[in-house]
């Protein structure tokens, strides 16, 4: 049986392509979802791919990925980011690994943006490649997955 990987995005993920472009690209999520589709096939991981505006939502599918026992989590909490303690604590008692994806570079905009409440509890943090780092996030899972790491 496959290992699934869930790929979760926070609130905003559903206007890419529209919502300002010149920070986060003309890519809607729907390319992000083929993309991702691709990259986990690639590693023969199935895919859970989800977004939502709201925080407890977000949070319960951690919770599932964990009681899954998924391979683990991509996660763009958008601002979530940056504001969310309950995300954090989620992430933080799932036991799989996570990574933290963001498609801008978080460090070269506002400076509240520079804070990550995730980032701590987080296996990685990827920010700034577009929405290449989804794949790269991935690429990364699937190599802990295979090297037996845990969280």
């Amino acid at each position: 049986m496959a290992k699934t990987i869930y790929v979760l995005n926070g609130p905003n993920l559903n206007l890419l392509g529209t919502r300002e472009p010149e920070t986060y690209g003309r890519a809607t999520l729907t390319d992000v979802e083929r993309l991702c589709r691709d990259h986990a096939k690639r590693h023969q991981l199935d895919l859970e791919f989800r977004q939502s505006n709201h925080e407890g939502e977000l949070i319960d599918w951690i919770h599932e990925a964990g009681a899954n026992k998924a391979a683990g989590i991509v996660l763009n909490a958008g601002g979530y980011t940056h504001t969310s303690v309950s995300i954090r604590d989620a992430v933080s008692s799932v036991g799989i690994p996570v990574v933290e994806v963001h498609i801008s570079n978080i460090f070269a905009r506002d400076s509240f943006r520079h804070h990550s409440y995730i980032a701590p509890v987080a296996s990685a943090s990827l920010c700034g490649f577009g929405i290449a780092g989804y794949g790269l996030a991935i690429d990364g899972l699937a190599a802990l997955a295979g090297a037996g790491h845990e969280a």
